[in-house]
């Protein structure tokens, strides 16, 4: 499909991030497309564990740098999704059932160990699946790829007789690198065992580099063995290069802490023959506790458990922002990203094309937002739902929001009806069990009266302005030292948290007459 001139020529002088990564595809082949007819992106998933948000992220990101590019230029692209299933488990994870029985299988393929779950063949494919099951919900287009089919398929084959001609190449760029008692065992390649099945680290000697033979040592014999058809897998710096060679990747990103790999993987694809792909380094996500997200701790955030509480939308928004910036991840950033990326949603309409581009729900769309709008925040559905308790559900919540919407309806709005039921569950879970409403205490009580008195004498249609002012006006001559004093009071005794809405929205929500329940209930304390 042909790119509007107009939206190439913007996206050619913007500054948003997927764009200038495009760029650099441009460049890289400026006199139109490579031999092999596309652009190839990859991103790769070691699935030793199970799969997080932190491997959503390269997905999902390397996606909006692949739309962008294809807005710059008209060269057809394809996207992999590499599984590297064939590397030999190394440690237990944490997060997973039958720790005992996968213990037995130390150094073994991934794709050869029993899955703990029992609900595949193997460990891999349950994760693989894990992975799979997502990327298809969200609707990515790529093509899954799996390190062992293309090991045992030969379809690595070339490429690891080139590893064998350009051996000790590679070992003159991985020696430096590595402590004096890693060089001495250090091998490119890993020979499988066909006695144990494990995926060894010994030293190894080339035989015959165009029949992929070489010699190594099994359990104390010496052994000659062919690496071709699955019979080897590469160490991982050498397996990320043989690999951009083999499938002529264009474009990979990674993690902060990778810098030293691509580095050390860019220095062997050029040992053999081929070119780095493009490409930059992006800031890890951090747990609560600020430590780096693992897949074998299992401490990050799962897949489903953001999904539990706000749309895919606020996760893929939540990923666009800053990726050179380090950032936290947690359950308890949803609600500002829900209400963040329905702000930028809402501001989309009136933009010029510049703005546009820079606008992250044009990447999350790859292009202009659904045109519904929201005509309350995911911050105050959570008061609201808040306040009416764990046993709330979705016809009561409607039923309030017509005190505030016009119309209110699932049907005229549905992506309303779908924050409605994430509300529910994040205030069952986590708001819930932290709401403690307090006596209000000095001038408050005397603000709370007054507060009463001037809701019960509001006429009919009075709007969440009306409310507002009221409540404006109370605080600034209530008797507060503050402004901000009067709210956090509202807050604490009639919300039961240290921190709330628009009290002018939220009592035109809610409802006159129930927030004067609020405040008897309030003053009765």
């Amino acid at each position: 499909m042909t790119t509007d001139p107009v939206l190439r020529s913007a996206a050619l002088a913007s500054k948003a991030w997927p764009y200038e990564e495009a760029r650099k595809l441009l460049k890289r082949y400026p006199d139109g497309a490579p031999a092999k007819g596309h652009v190839l992106f990859e991103t790769g998933y070691g699935p030793s564990g199970l799969p997080h948000i932190g491997t959503f992220n390269e997905v999902l990101r390397t996606t909006m740098v692949r739309h962008a590019f294809e807005t710059l230029s008209d060269i057809p692209t394809r996207l992999i999704a590499f599984s590297d299933d064939m590397d030999g488990l190394r440690k237990v994870p944490d997060n997973v059932p039958n720790k005992e029985m996968l213990a037995q299988y130390l150094g073994k393929p991934l794709t050869r160990i029993p899955d703990p779950f029992g609900t595949h063949d193997s460990f891999a494919a349950h994760n693989n699946a894990m992975l799979r099951d997502f990327l298809d919900r969200y609707g990515f287009e790529y093509e899954f790829v799996s390190s062992t089919d293309y090991y045992l398929g030969g379809k690595f084959d070339d490429a690891l007789r080139g590893v064998l001609r350009h051996y000790q190449d590679i070992m003159n760029i991985m020696l430096p690198t590595l402590r004096a008692e890693r060089q001495a065992t250090y091998s490119p390649v890993l020979p499988i065992s066909k006695k144990s099945g494990i995926v060894l680290q010994v030293p190894v000697e080339v035989v015959d580099a165009d029949a992929g033979i070489v010699r190594f040592e099994d359990d104390g014999e010496p052994v000659e063995q062919s690496i071709l058809s699955g019979g080897a897998k590469l160490q991982w710096k050498v397996d990320w290069a043989m690999r951009w060679v083999a499938l002529g990747v264009d474009y990979e990103m990674a993690g902060k802490d990778l810098i030293d790999s691509v580095i050390q993987s860019g220095k062997i694809t050029r040992a053999l023959g081929g070119r780095p792909p493009e490409g930059f380094n992006y800031e890890m996500f951090l747990d609560e506790k600020g430590e780096k997200i693992s897949k074998s701790k299992g401490n990050g955030l799962s897949i489903d458990e953001w999904l539990t509480y706000g749309p895919d939308e606020s996760l893929a928004f939540y990923i666009y922002r800053e990726p050179k910036k380090a950032k936290s991840l947690h359950l308890g950033l949803i609600p500002r990203a829900v209400d963040d990326y329905w702000q930028f949603r809402a501001n989309y309409a009136g933009q010029p094309v510049e703005q546009r581009l820079g606008n992250p729900v044009h990447h999350i769309h790859n292009g202009p937002p659904p045109a519904e709008t929201l005509p309350v925040t995911f911050g105050l559905l959570l008061n609201l739902v808040g306040v009416m308790g764990g046993d709330a559900t979705k016809e009561q919540v409607w039923g309030y929001l017509g005190n505030y919407v016009a119309d209110a309806s699932p049907e005229k709005y549905p992506a309303l009806d779908q924050l409605i039921g994430y509300a529910l569950a994040y205030a069952r879970d986590f708001v819930a069990p932290t709401l403690q409403r307090r006596a209000p205490e000095g001038v408050e009580g005397e603000a709370l009266k007054r507060l009463d008195a001037d809701l019960a004498a509001l006429p009919a249609g009075a709007t969440a302005e009306d409310i507002q002012n009221i409540v404006y006006e109370i605080g600034k001559t209530g008797g507060f030292a503050e402004l901000r004093d009067w709210f956090k009071a509202l807050y604490e005794t009639l919300l039961g948290s240290s921190q709330g809405p628009r009290m002018g929205s939220f009592i035109a929500l809610y409802g006159v007459e129930n927030t004067r329940k609020l405040i008897a209930e309030a003053l009765a304390r």
